[in-house]
């Protein structure tokens, strides 16, 4: 820690599981800038640990006993705003409780650990989220009303078959894609998504967004074509690519290693697109802690892509941009509200060729 953050981050773990409470504590109690001030079996417990210990960050289960956490986190945004993470379980249930959790004003998700998901697993990303949350603009802590910008018109776009657009992002990019993703129009190129989220949220999520889109929202399968109108999401614990056949695009999911602490990673999307697609892709880099991202958009740019980074204003956490800046990967840092528009400036931009 520097000194000039030298306090820890202080969280409360709410669940009335005794061996999560327990795991949990044990787990963010390692990091040297985290401090575990209490425990609390159900929000009645947590309303009042809240008020005495002030804490800087609350995990929430969403299933529990007297009040579930979705009531009890719609009661906390309304009286005493703080950043939430929600805990749920890896289900098709649970995936659908955490979109409605995100809506209702948590800043992040995350599933318990289980078969297919390890404890050590776990434990690296409930630290990185606790780290994030810890960092939210106070401003972002409210109920999200996930109403989209304002329609981008795409009259030019019937040359842009060739194109592609890659996004990413992390923390606060639910909401983030909620506005953008509407906006765009129906014949918007092929566009393919990372949004870091667990296995089974990820499927509610896209056909969340499926809902509120003219384009057809799906979670990317291996194989999947990459075509006008289509956005594909990167399931949760796989990695998404792009490749191409002839002149085709296709999507890749795969297993493998985490990259920059990530499963699905942003740069393994964006150092696949600057290889295939080049300059005939749009990276855009959203809100989200810690740099994944950063080095695949400067590929992205060094390949000849148009790049976009959110700016530090509209961002629920402002890392992952920040980083791309900083590396020299950017081309425009805009607002989110003007996200959109500027994709489809930057698709019109330059004639298309055939790579």
């Amino acid at each position: 820690m520097s000194p000039l953050n030298s306090r820890k981050t202080r969280v409360l773990v709410v669940d009335d599981s005794a061996i999560v409470r327990k795991v949990f504590s044990e787990k963010l109690s390692q990091d040297p800038e985290i401090e575990v001030v209490g425990t609390a079996i159900d929000p009645y417990i947590a309303r009042d640990k809240i008020a005495e210990l002030q804490p800087d960050v609350l995990t929430l289960d969403v299933e529990m006993p007297r009040m579930d956490g979705i009531t009890f986190l719609k009661k906390l945004m309304a009286h005493y705003p703080m950043p939430v993470i929600i805990v749920s379980s890896l289900t098709e249930e649970g995936g659908e409780l955490a979109m409605e959790a995100l809506e209702a004003g948590a800043v992040d998700v995350m599933c318990k650990p289980g078969s297919s998901y390890s404890v050590g697993d776990m434990a690296i990303d409930l630290i990185e989220k606790v780290k994030g949350a810890a960092r939210v603009r106070p401003s972002a802590l409210k109920a999200r009303n996930s109403t989209a910008g304002e329609k981008v018109s795409g009259s030019a776009l019937t040359r842009t078959t060739n194109k592609i657009i890659a996004i990413g992002t992390s923390t606060g990019g639910t909401e983030a894609l909620r506005q953008v993703l509407p906006s765009l129009p129906r014949n918007a190129p092929g566009i393919m998504v990372v949004q870091h989220m667990p296995e089974k949220f990820t499927t509610s999520f896209a056909e969340s967004l499926d809902k509120i889109c003219d384009l057809n929202v799906t979670e990317a399968k291996d194989g999947d074509s990459v075509a006008p109108g289509r956005v594909l999401l990167a399931p949760g614990n796989f990695h998404l690519t792009l490749r191409r056949s002839g002149a085709r695009y296709f999507a890749s999911v795969k297993e493998g290693p985490r990259v920059s602490r990530h499963r699905p990673s942003v740069d393994v999307l964006f150092n696949s697109v600057a290889k295939v697609a080049g300059r005939n892709a749009v990276g855009v880099i959203m809100t989200g802690m810690g740099k994944d991202g950063a080095a695949g958009l400067l590929e992205m740019r060094s390949a000849g892509a148009r790049t976009i980074a959110q700016d530090e204003a509209s961002c629920v956490v402002y890392g992952m941009p920040r980083m791309a800046f900083e590396m020299g990967a950017v081309d425009d840092v805009v607002s989110l509200e003007k996200i959109a528009s500027r994709i489809v400036a930057a698709l019109e931009d330059e004639p298309v060729t055939q790579g």
